[in-house]
């Protein structure tokens, strides 16, 4: 009887040592869990009747207009909306529940105009000639427009999908529109500043 408990008394001490004891386990680069250090962009994939066009966002020249287009695709404000308006040569607007131009989310946002150009594939926001009106709706350029440089908020740039914007027709609709963060690597250069 004395040797059953002095057995279950050592068998308890080793438990109790062994599970204090600290293990060390291999972490070479082939089992270490994959990091997110990489530095990161939003990007916005919008699918739409004719493809799929994805632009970055670009904060650094509007961030109050990217928080705003944010918010909206979050809320899923774009999904089923129309392009309203196409200008052959100039751009594709959509962003109006109305879908007629007049429409917006109900509030408008202060114009944040920077240095950066419209360039084939600028996102910027339109409005009307209160500087102070964008709201949602916004447009996509189809060639350099150097005109519209610094009146109004350019805010993102399309990296893929180009021949798509170069499709759209009015009444062509945007199906769901999604923003994700994705490694800065996977974007062309041109499409981050």
């Amino acid at each position: 009887m004395k040797i059953s408990r002095t057995l279950i008394a050592v068998t308890g001490l080793i438990a109790m040592i062994s599970s204090c004891t600290k293990t060390t386990t291999n972490t070479t680069p082939e089992n270490k869990p994959a990091r997110s250090d990489k530095p990161t962009m939003k990007v916005v994939t919008m699918q739409t009747t004719k493809g799929t066009i994805k632009f970055t966002l670009l904060p650094q020249y509007a961030p109050a207009t990217v928080d705003n287009f944010v918010k909206l695709v979050e809320k899923r404000f774009y999904d089923g909306l129309s392009f309203h308006r196409v200008v052959p040569g100039f751009v594709i607007q959509g962003g109006d529940p109305a879908g007629n131009g007049s429409g917006g989310p109900g509030w408008a946002i202060k114009g944040e105009f920077s240095e950066r150009k419209h360039l084939l594939g600028t996102v910027a926001m339109a409005r009307t000639s209160d500087p102070n009106s964008a709201g949602s709706q916004f447009y996509i350029c189809l060639d350099a427009l150097p005109s519209l440089d610094r009146q109004y908020a350019t805010f993102g740039q399309v990296f893929e999908g180009i021949d798509v914007v170069q499709k759209i027709v009015m009444g062509d609709k945007m199906t769901t529109v999604t923003v994700a963060e994705v490694a800065i690597d996977e974007i062309p250069e041109a499409a981050r500043n």
